[in-house]
């Protein structure tokens, strides 16, 4: 293939309890076309990260352009040349799994000109980029997916979610950092909380893929939500509001924005939304796709 089409999903990372573990992939997707020219890079950029302060770079360091070229290097093809059209919906350093998605976005077009399907290879290359896999994963499956590492080596496993949960979404307009927030994390939690979480997180994979009656307790985190609250306050005050009228709400990934797991779509007319842009998103069941164009 010389001209193709990337269409992948945004995710939401950790639901709760499950850090670095637990992804949903969402259905708000970026488009990248991909055309194979005779020689030199052009990129072009469009809505997120198209000018203004949210600027992303139209070089060699654009991020989907250095992952399909690893992709291109692991799978033993060198294009001559590239044109790209990326088309970003998905909001960037907001939570959603903006980076992770051009990541794989660039790792299915190195597959699709190389011929080749996506395999467990295409999961490891992609979480060397983002250094864990649960967004890149869910990002590349589609549905819920539980990732790990073991000896350096990444791996996931899908899981269809049930079919009653309804995502949805608030999404503020300030942005946060991944990195930054890692940076208010502890080196150490208590034995309590760590226990706490992997009951959390087990109880999770039940609650979301066979019982969303058990949404609420089984998103309850002691991990890492607390920590990087100071970040985004208004965020953690909307989580609050939201578990408090019932609602299984977690911080998104990193934040700031929130995810709530309804079965009806609706977030009560009683909790204050203001200064968030409220969504609803299906689970996106199929993941990052390559067509022809």
């Amino acid at each position: 293939m010389t001209a193709l089409k990337v269409t992948v999903p945004a995710s939401s990372a950790n639901l709760g309890p499950g850090f670095d573990a637990l992804g949903l992939a969402l259905a708000l997707h970026d488009v990248v076309e991909v055309q194979v020219t005779d020689a030199g890079l052009k990129v072009e950029v469009f809505d997120a990260g198209a000018g203004g302060v949210e600027d992303v770079p139209t070089d060699d360091t654009h991020l989907v352009v250095r992952a399909l070229r690893r992709a291109c290097e692991h799978l033993g093809v060198t294009p001559p040349g590239l044109h790209l059209r990326c088309f970003n919906k998905i909001p960037h350093a907001r939570g959603l799994g903006s980076s992770a998605a051009a990541v794989v976005s660039g790792i299915a077009a190195g597959y699709a000109l190389a011929e080749r399907p996506l395999d467990g290879d295409a999961v490891q290359l992609a979480a060397e980029f983002e250094g864990h896999a649960d967004n890149a994963a869910a990002s590349l499956l589609g549905g819920f997916v539980l990732a790990w590492c073991e000896k350096g080596r990444f791996h996931a496993e899908r899981l269809t979610p049930h079919p009653s949960i309804r995502p949805v979404v608030a999404v503020p307009s300030v942005k946060s950092s991944t990195e930054a927030t890692r940076g208010l994390l502890p080196e150490k939690v208590p034995h309590a909380d760590a226990a706490f979480a992997a009951g959390r997180a087990a109880l999770a994979l039940h609650a979301l893929t066979r019982d969303p009656s058990l949404l609420l307790p089984a998103t309850e985190d002691r991990l890492h939500q607390d920590y990087r609250a100071p970040a985004y306050p208004a965020t953690g005050r909307l989580v609050h509001d939201l578990r408090a009228a019932g609602v299984a709400a977690t911080v998104s990934g990193a934040g700031p924005t929130v995810l709530a797991l309804t079965v009806d779509g609706i977030i009560p007319a009683s909790v204050d939304v203001a200064g968030f842009e409220v969504i609803e998103l299906p689970v996106d069941q199929t993941g990052v796709q390559v067509t022809g164009r």
